[in-house]
């Protein structure tokens, strides 16, 4: 590092700029408050998404993969993924791992704050629904969501704003499967429009989102949020790698943090607020052990870390034995199943499942055996393919994760950034009840595939890479001594340090995360001005 610069203070600093990070940013600058956000990678300008090029596939395998370990952008670091049962997946930009995801956009369901109360297991949250609710509405008109409003599953909803995405052949004959077997299904709440809104076009059904959409269709921050923050007088620092939060006993002052160039900086300020996911936020708060926390800032508790919380996944693909095509269009965003969501304690296990239908593979990826449904090498991989590929659809079975504090997220003893910073590290097993669950789902869903038309089930118990959700580090709660921050997102032992991110969760449901996580990074917001958005009763159905 070449110099070392101290920067004029401000009142708050933001880590991250990705769905929480936009989201918290964006609240408080349109209140007036002087906001800087510090993001460690750059803006990902959407028309060089790899998905107008013709090797699109190839960007996913290697520029564009999930993984930072495979992608080795300079923007990244590196992660010490050699005991887990599950690949760490993110992304460092301007709309963090918004630029690279399917932007399915469920809620979590009220039963999901309070699993301790209902089932005996993890720990109740100490906000519910309806303290979310207002925020959760919010955030859908700012990411522009379409769907269908009245599922009978969930909480009644405002209107969505957009109708949802076509179904397409495969989701269509699955729906009909469900019909027939008398289970629940529901058109996905989508954060992708389906129509032209706020100068972004709607989606033409391409397919390979996850790479980013050229047509601003698909949400993301730098999209949605970003530019309405900016407008609103926040700041914004990229290429900006923090590497400490500074602090004296109780309150923090400020942040250190390297520039692109090398140089470090000292960036005073009155709050610091914290999101960089589950792991960047735990890695940060380890990192800044001084004298007075010495095994990391705001873990008097020793939960900082602890309590990691993916979604363990298998995947149930049906072939079918003529073409539904279902590469055509955004993969994630179809229809959903939770018929299994709640317990049942006849079926051996607590806690539950979605099932969530996914699109297929391009011809790459379906040569390769995406999505955990391999294709024969050799004289007979030809006949496999063309046997695959436009014939299949695939059925994800998302389990509840468990909070365990064996599960957590270290520094490396071996690895480093180009920075020279220590490198998280990953422990994570699947435990037993969320392999019970798994499996569970698995024969349900194979069931489901068969009724639909499917006359062969290929089956991947454990899909190794789906660690996109990072939860639980830096758990909320009503006691400093079982929980790292209280319910407004504020640390225990520094009250003017604030983490917002999915870190907070104290459980995790069995739907995708970024809806929740960006609801509480509103409310922390608005929680930091002494106020808050009126609660909404919520009205639940069977």
């Amino acid at each position: 590092m070449s110099s070392v610069v101290t920067a004029p203070s401000v009142e708050v600093v933001v880590i991250g700029g990705g769905a929480a990070g936009a989201a918290f940013a964006w609240r408080l600058a349109t209140a007036g408050h002087e906001v800087l956000c510090l993001e460690q990678g750059g803006w990902v300008p959407p028309e060089t998404s790899p998905s107008l090029s013709p090797e699109w596939e190839r960007a996913r395998q290697r520029t564009h993969h999930p993984n930072p370990n495979v992608r080795r952008h300079r923007w990244d670091y590196p992660i010490d993924e050699s005991d887990t049962d599950i690949a760490p997946l993110l992304y460092n930009a301007v709309g963090g791992s918004t630029i690279l995801w399917g932007a399915h956009f469920p809620r979590l369901r009220p039963s999901d704050f309070r699993v301790r109360s209902q089932d005996g297991v993890g720990d109740d949250w100490p906000i519910d629904y309806d303290d979310l609710n207002p925020y959760f509405a919010l955030n859908d008109e700012m990411m522009g969501v379409s769907g269908l409003a009245g599922d009978p599953g969930n909480p009644q909803r405002t209107p969505r704003g957009f109708g949802p995405l076509p179904l397409g052949d495969a989701a269509s004959r699955i729906a009909r499967a469900y019909d027939e077997m008398g289970r629940h299904w529901w058109p996905v709440d989508a954060a992708i429009l389906s129509a032209e809104h706020d100068g972004r076009h709607g989606c033409n059904m391409c397919g390979p989102c996850d790479l980013g959409c050229p047509r601003g269709a698909r949400a993301s921050t730098d999209l949605t949020y970003w530019p309405k923050a900016l407008a609103a007088g926040a700041r914004l620092q990229t290429e900006a790698r923090a590497c400490r939060v500074l602090s004296v006993r109780g309150r923090v002052t400020g942040v250190e943090y390297v520039t692109g160039d090398g140089a470090l900086v000292h960036q005073p300020a009155d709050t610091v607020v914290l999101a960089g996911n589950g792991l960047g936020t735990a890695r940060l708060l380890l990192l800044s052990a001084t004298n007075w926390c010495p095994d990391g800032l705001a873990n008097s508790s020793g939960l900082v870390g602890r309590r990691l919380m993916h979604h363990p996944t298998a995947m149930v693909t049906g072939v079918f034995p003529d073409r539904v095509d279902g590469f055509r269009g955004p993969f994630a965003t179809t229809i959903v199943s939770q018929e299994y969501y709640e317990t049942d304690r006849g079926r051996g296990f607590v806690r539950g499942f979605q099932a969530q239908t996914i699109r297929s593979d391009g011809p790459l990826g379906t040569a390769l055996g995406g999505y955990g449904r391999p294709v024969g090498w050799g004289a007979e991989h030809h006949a496999d393919f063309l046997r695959q590929f436009g014939h299949t659809a695939g059925i994800t079975v998302t389990s509840e994760d468990l909070p365990d504090p064996d599960n957590r997220v270290t520094l490396s003893n071996t690895l480093r950034d180009s920075s020279g910073v220590p490198s998280p590290a990953l422990h994570y097993k699947v435990d037993a009840n969320s392999r019970k669950i798994l499996d569970f789902g698995i024969e349900r869903n194979a069931e489901v595939l068969r009724q639909a038309g499917a006359n062969d089930v290929i089956i991947a118990p454990l899909v190794r890479g789906a660690g996109f959700h990072l939860l639980g580090t830096a758990c909320m709660g009503v006691d400093a001594g079982r929980s790292v921050v209280d319910a407004d997102c504020r640390a225990w032992d520094a009250p003017n340090l604030l983490v917002v991110d999915g870190s907070v969760f104290p459980t995790v449901g069995a739907v995708n995360p970024t809806s929740t996580i960006q609801a509480i990074a509103l409310r922390a917001a608005d929680r930091y001005r002494g106020t808050a958005l009126p609660r909404e009763e919520v009205v639940a159905h069977v």
